[in-house]
């Protein structure tokens, strides 16, 4: 596979994520060429050349679309705010560039269509930034799943909590505003919903409750502004395979640090998994006799592929970080013809409709089903 020529739109944390997953795929996974760290952008044109210098970029530049027209540049990862994400995937995709795009696609439905459609027309890959998925024990969740290990899967329970909105007293900021989304759903529980499509399929239908915790929030300058936002969510989906579930968001929850929580029910059998505790999950099973029965702890070793890649020794951890270096292996696999793991651009747009469904929900009070939000 030749080397990837590469841009980074964003120095923030996703930035800098997406900067050492292209570092460092290589040297993990040793089956690809170091890709070509080419260019960053950030609107400040110091901190681009600070973090350019950081990242290992060769140049930087602080106007985006440079990266649009540059020959040595073959693929774009956008890991700016929510609403630019469609302008710029756009532009890249109609440049001829691969994309690499944080989560979620859009605040807008009709701009995430688009975003597909600029993807089907270029040819090229584009896929989402949805790491969680790529976790070993998440991989091998599946396994089990498929190979019946639980025995039917009837109920699966998904939440995810944070407390970086949980103080009262924080100043408001863009993810309260309208123009970023609907807040936690969107925002944030795209991740679980990825996991319950990695594990499951998509959702066919929900219906959701959400709920502003505080109403205002200060600014700045003095004075308080409205939250626009609602940052938790409650819902009840249908997944394919009439599968009952659950998903709960909360971005105001004091003590929560990383928690996406997975519990899954099936006729022989349970799955629990804690985001928080990303290298173990726990296993019943009705095998056996009763008075042995019990939850036992696994902890993720080189069996899980690929764990092997980073640690040749169990229990000793991969972290976030090490998630986004296999996702850019997957990525890398995609751009050249390869099965991958990854959500690309048309698999992102169902998890987007399923947002939009959920809030449709909201807005009229009743169950909606997922092919009700049209293109």
């Amino acid at each position: 596979m030749a080397a990837l020529g590469v841009g980074l739109i964003g120095t923030g944390y996703m930035g800098k994520c997406h900067a050492l997953a292209w570092n460092n795929v290589a040297s993990v996974f040793g089956d690809v060429e170091r890709p070509r760290l080419v260019t960053l952008a950030e609107i400040n044109p110091e901190l681009a050349r600070q973090k350019a210098q950081e990242f290992g970029f060769s140049r930087s530049t602080a106007n985006w679309r440079d990266l649009l027209s540059d020959p040595d540049i073959d693929a774009i990862s956008v890991t700016t705010p929510n609403a630019f994400h469609p302008e710029m995937a756009i532009a890249a995709l109609e440049a001829g560039k691969h994309v690499w795009c944080e989560k979620p696609m859009a605040p807008a439905f009709q701009d995430a269509v688009k975003m597909r459609d600029a993807a089907r027309t270029s040819g090229k890959t584009a896929a989402m930034g949805y790491n969680y998925i790529q976790n070993p024990v998440v991989r091998h969740m599946r396994r089990l799943i498929d190979e019946g290990a639980i025995g039917t899967v009837y109920h699966v329970r998904a939440e995810m909590d944070e407390d970086f909105m949980a103080d009262a007293t924080a100043p408001f900021y863009w993810k309260s505003e309208a123009s970023s989304g609907y807040g936690a759903l969107d925002d944030f529980a795209v991740h679980p919903l990825s996991l319950l499509y990695a594990l499951f399929g998509h959702v066919e239908s929900a219906i959701a409750d959400m709920v502003k915790p505080y109403a205002t929030r200060p600014l700045a300058s003095g004075g308080t502004r409205a939250v626009e936002t609602h940052d938790l969510a409650s819902v009840l989906l249908k997944l394919e395979g009439d599968i009952s579930a659950v998903l709960m968001a909360n971005r105001s929850a004091w003590g929560r640090k990383g928690r996406i929580a997975i519990q899954i029910f099936g006729s022989t059998g349970s799955i629990l998994y804690d985001q928080e505790r990303m290298n173990e999950f726990q296993l019943y099973t009705t095998d056996g006799r009763p008075e042995e029965q019990g939850f036992r702890t696994v902890l993720t070793a080189p069996h899980h592929k690929p764990y092997d890649r980073f640690i040749p020794a169990p229990g000793h951890g991969l972290g976030f970080n090490d998630l986004k270096v296999i996702e850019c292996r997957e990525l890398l696999a995609a751009i050249g013809g390869q099965n991958a793991h990854i959500i690309d651009f048309e698999n992102g747009l169902r998890i987007e409709r399923s947002i939009h469904a959920m809030a449709r929900s909201f807005a009229e009070q009743r169950w909606v089903t997922v092919n009700e939000v049209h293109e």
